[in-house]
């Protein structure tokens, strides 16, 4: 167990006064416990609560972050002095940890690591870094319209089953592949399937050594996936202030995080807000998310997964996040249905990251003409369902070409999916995605298939494919657009 501060001689005990589910009403006669001071109890001291309330002057009242299986009245609580703590040093790396800090990964006990607790105040306004820094993905749609920065947070928005888990894992790849960081990721209330997949797959490509896991699962109490996220960012603020290394946070799913904090403000007795939401929700989510800054020493850089509840981003949950965030990436299910992988939409998602001061002026105008070119696209989408592709003027046909081949440019095999679509994943810099977009836009891909340019890296790789492809007849742009318009209108 975690070795939290026990004294065995001047141990503060109090007695359970009653149980209701995971919240634990305990009285103590001697001194009050504070907020956050983690207790102990059951047969083997096995159950663990938090303090959250001091309901008078012998009464606290706590969450238990373990199931409460087996307690009842009267039983002794020991107060461990201390809050909840979670290891950090060099021998937590490769490995995977539960909310306490035990290692969930059958690979032995833990060594060269000390103990901090979950709870810190966020950096100082004067220790964070005033510079504005790219943190390139090598993933294309990513790197030229939504650049994400580096010590920010970004968010992946969108229902279930549109690749948010899929785009993380990538993320984490291309991190450890061509950037010197740690990678940290934090499953809160995500499935247990998820997590022993990630593990599996991280083992096979060589890049555990960098990486640290730790899990807060679907079936445990909602004290153990409301504290899962404090404990990951303590362990990221470990490598960015005392090891002066840059972390990628990868947090899958924030938004479990808001609902575990729901859970437990019912729980606790709160009054609801809008559509049952804690009133104390944004305090809450401010108190994780300000913990990830980029400081004078080194940054910890973001991503979050949303899941938007029945893809309404008007839900209390998903406008508290937004305003955290420095770029907002939104998957769409209509995209998904099309095949275009990564699902990002392009006119919803967001950075502010884009601006010519920051990326330059070529990248800037570049990436707003697209946005422009896939806009025009989206209007014209009607008009080419009603009418047919014939009766548009010759100006906004080479307007759908380029926008058509722009989409199909900005799709990428992943190397997280190799073993299911059979595509090697590829890497791309800023500059090929760059160099590609401008050369689409430019009509020099005028006269190539769209289905050449679906699913490469550098756009080089689209010449490549179309002289092995001669030999296969090739449906006439025109046709294919009208059955891409058919399926859009079903």
């Amino acid at each position: 167990m975690t070795p939290n501060q026990d004294n065995k001689q001047d141990a503060n005990t109090g007695v359970v006064v009653s149980v209701r589910g995971s919240v634990v009403d305990i009285r103590f006669d001697e001194r009050l416990p504070p907020i956050y001071s983690l207790l102990r109890t059951g047969e083997q001291q096995h159950i663990q609560i938090e303090v959250l309330a001091q309901r008078d002057a012998c009464h606290v009242r706590g969450i238990a972050l373990t199931p409460t299986r087996g307690l009842a009245r009267g039983m002794v609580v020991t107060d461990t002095g201390g809050p909840l703590t979670a290891p950090v040093g060099k021998g937590i790396m490769s490995r995977m940890f539960d909310v306490f800090g035990n290692t969930i990964d059958r690979e032995g006990d833990l060594s060269d690591v000390q103990w901090r607790s979950i709870h810190q105040a966020p950096p100082p306004l004067a220790r964070r870094s005033t510079s504005a820094e790219i943190f390139e993905t090598g993933i294309k749609v990513i790197d030229v319209l939504l650049p994400l920065e580096r010590g920010g947070k970004a968010g992946l928005f969108g229902g279930a089953g549109v690749g948010k888990t899929v785009l993380l894992t990538e993320m984490i790849h291309n991190m450890i592949g061509h950037q010197e960081g740690i990678s940290i990721f934090c499953g809160i209330g995500e499935r247990c399937r998820e997590g022993e997949e990630l593990y599996r797959e991280m083992k096979q490509a060589g890049v555990l050594p960098s990486m640290v896991m730790i899990f807060g699962q679907m079936n445990e109490p909602p004290g153990s996936r409301f504290r899962v996220g404090h404990a990951a960012l303590t362990m990221a603020e470990y490598f960015r202030d005392d090891e002066h290394k840059d972390v990628l946070l990868l947090i899958d799913n924030i938004f479990r995080f808001i609902q575990a904090g729901m859970e437990v403000s019912g729980l606790m007795g709160q009054m609801p807000s809008r559509l049952g939401y804690q009133p104390t929700m944004g305090t809450e989510l401010s108190q994780l998310e300000e913990r990830i800054a980029n400081t004078d020493t080194g940054a910890i850089t973001s991503i979050q997964a949303v899941y938007v509840p029945a893809d309404d981003f008007t839900d209390p949950a998903a406008v508290h996040t937004f305003s955290h965030l420095s770029a907002s990436i939104v998957l769409s299910r209509k995209r998904a249905g099309e095949g275009l992988f990564p699902a990002i939409d392009p006119l919803q998602s967001s950075s502010k990251m884009a601006t010519p001061g920051i990326v330059g002026e070529r990248h800037y105008q570049l990436a707003q003409e697209i946005r422009r070119t896939l806009a025009q696209y989206a209007e014209l989408k009607d008009i080419i369902a009603m009418l047919g592709l014939e009766q548009l003027s010759a100006e906004d046909r080479k307007v759908v070409a380029r926008a058509r081949r722009l989409e199909r440019f900005l799709t990428q095999p992943f190397f997280t999916t190799e073993q299911f679509t059979g595509l090697t994943g590829k890497l791309v810099s800023l500059e090929q995605s760059l160099d590609g977009c401008e050369r689409i836009l430019d009509d020099e891909f005028e006269d190539y298939p769209e289905s050449a340019l679906y699913m490469i890296g550098a756009v080089d790789e689209a010449k490549q494919k179309t002289d092995a492809d001669d030999s296969a007849p090739d449906i006439s742009a025109a046709t294919e657009a009208k059955h891409v318009t058919d399926n859009d209108e079903t």
